[in-house]
């Protein structure tokens, strides 16, 4: 992660698991990334049914995809996480995977579920914005 990125916790709001919210210099560039799905090298859905391996592979596309970039997961200062699902336990099962694979990395987040994404039998999409020098 740049030095110039802060990751900002408010101590006088609940305990979460990603910060509240995330600052960075004016002189930075901003990377806008389209939403990463999971598709395979070959343009399918991966694992279709599946919502952590579909989260999983929404995160290694975006680090394909920012590596491009010459940008790492560090980088990210905001994500949003769709899962098409009206379950709340099929959210929660996308967003462990999804916090898992950034480690330490608790960006400022939105986990919303939604009713259909673009691909056929597309579970998650994750989009986000990178800043780097």
């Amino acid at each position: 992660m740049s030095k110039k990125i802060s990751l900002i916790h408010a101590n006088d709001l609940a305990s979460v698991d990603y910060a509240y919210a995330s600052r960075m210099p004016a002189d930075m560039d901003l990377l806008f990334m389209a939403g990463a799905c999971p598709l395979d090298k070959s343009g399918e859905i991966s694992d279709p049914g599946d919502y952590e391996k579909q989260a999983i592979r929404c995160v290694s596309n975006l680090r394909e995809a920012l590596k491009e970039c010459e940008a790492s997961l560090d980088d990210i200062v905001y994500t949003r996480v769709l899962v098409a699902s009206d379950h709340r336990s099929d959210l929660v099962i996308a967003w462990n995977a999804i916090r898992k694979e950034f480690g330490d990395h608790d960006v400022p987040s939105t986990l919303s579920g939604v009713t259909v994404l673009g691909y056929e039998h597309q579970l998650v999409e994750i989009e986000a914005v990178a800043a780097v020098d």
